[in-house]
């Protein structure tokens, strides 16, 4: 890609569920799992509902047209003080695009909006096996070292733990 590379990262609204499909289309081929985030896509009512959702932030980074990058995060109200906290769930630049910011400037964005609505803190994770994005990552925040589980809550009752 030339050196003058330009790009622009917009907020999805409630007008921009095609967008949306778009960008979960682009996850999908990042992250190798096209089925998972194109074969049972949701209605556009409810992506329309979702992103006039003030929780939710969802970006799309444009080239010539192209959606080369995107990032999804949610907030997390808080008990315990008048906070919330942010996650942010799926980040993604295809591969051609990469080296060039957009992760930065994505993270950067969720974190301005984030921090506008008076949250303190955002987190993200990355598989131990990602050094791209356990590299960057680590430039922006402080690591800690914790265990995700997935609980399936739709699990066969004939399954026994």
């Amino acid at each position: 890609m030339p050196e003058d590379f330009d790009y622009r990262i917009t907020r999805l609204g409630s007008a921009d569920s095609d967008s949306l499909l778009r960008m979960m289309g682009m996850f999908g081929d990042v992250f190798d799992e096209v089925e998972l985030y194109t074969a049972r896509r949701p209605g556009t009512a409810y992506l329309e509902k979702l992103l006039a959702d003030d929780s939710v932030i969802a970006l799309a980074a444009e080239h010539s047209g192209e959606i080369v990058g995107g990032v999804v995060a949610y907030e997390f109200r808080k008990l315990e003080r008048e906070i919330s906290e942010w996650y942010i769930y799926d980040l993604a630049v295809v591969e051609a695009c990469r080296r060039r910011g957009i992760a930065t400037a994505l993270i950067g964005e969720v974190g301005r909006i984030a921090s506008a609505k008076g949250a303190d803190v955002m987190f993200i994770q990355a598989d131990s096996g990602n050094a791209e994005a356990v590299s960057l990552y680590s430039h922006l925040g402080r690591h800690e070292r914790i265990h995700n589980f997935e609980i399936d809550l739709k699990r066969d009752d004939d399954r026994r733990d």
